[in-house]
């Protein structure tokens, strides 16, 4: 099978510090990926580059993406191009729902309108699955939200754009045990043999509840070592410090 993504050489300066120094991942259909590493060492760079952040500079290497070259397009044409990304740190949007952040989301994306009653069916049995509060739909997208629940609403926003290619930046920062298993959940929902993951993350807590196809430890901006499932657990009882 051909890659849906495939990163060559790629090397990119925050300002002017060199921060990836040369990176190369392919991704196929039907696969879940996993970058693993300490903080600072190019993991959310990774994600930014792909979706082409102009804060991020790319001085060398190409990003191909379901067959066309993404590397010079603007941020929403990737994203129209279906690559979605979720934050570290969600934004909140004072006075924009949940419902029509999403129905607007999926109105950009798809180019095509939405039929809000059928919506807000898809939007209740999306949370009920999450274990979200239904009255969340109405509330201003992420103000007042728990950490938690503003995790499980970039999984919710992910399931209702239904992407191609899901890059998930540091989902599982912050959460117990519970909303992990959650997040783990949504992400099973999500994966199907037309679409992929991506999972950025410094710790292995995601992983004892979902299965990855591949494992790769980013170290000083290059990717070091690439493995199985198996490789996260040898990161967790050993640590970086044998990579550095």
């Amino acid at each position: 099978m051909s890659n849906l993504l495939e990163i060559k050489d790629l090397h990119v300066n925050a300002g002017e510090k060199e921060i990836l120094k040369g990176i190369d991942l392919d991704i196929k259909k039907g696969e879940i990926h996993v970058i693993m590493g300490p903080n600072g060492s190019g993991k959310t760079t990774t994600a930014n580059a792909i979706l082409n952040n102009p804060e991020y500079t790319k001085t060398n290497g190409t990003i191909i993406f379901d067959g066309e070259d993404i590397t010079e397009l603007r941020t929403d044409e990737i994203a129209k191009k279906g690559i979605f990304m979720s934050f570290q740190l969600p934004e909140e949007i004072p006075g924009v729902s949940v419902t029509n952040f999403l129905k607007y989301a999926k109105n950009k994306i798809t180019g095509q309108p939405v039929k809000i009653f059928q919506f807000k069916d898809e939007l209740k049995k999306y949370m009920e699955e999450l274990n979200m509060n239904p009255k969340n739909m109405e509330r201003s997208l992420n103000v007042g939200f728990s950490g938690g629940e503003k995790k499980k609403n970039e999984i919710l926003q992910m399931l209702v754009l239904n992407p191609k290619l899901a890059i998930l930046d540091e989902t599982d920062s912050g959460l117990d045990v519970d909303a992990i298993k959650t997040v783990s959940k949504g992400i099973e929902m999500f994966k199907n043999e037309n679409n992929a993951v991506l999972i950025i993350t410094h710790n292995t807590k995601i992983l004892h509840s979902l299965k990855v196809d591949y494992v790769h430890v980013l170290v000083n901006g290059k990717i070091v070592k690439t493995g199985g499932q198996e490789l996260a657990s040898e990161i967790e009882e050993n640590g970086y410090a044998q990579y550095k």
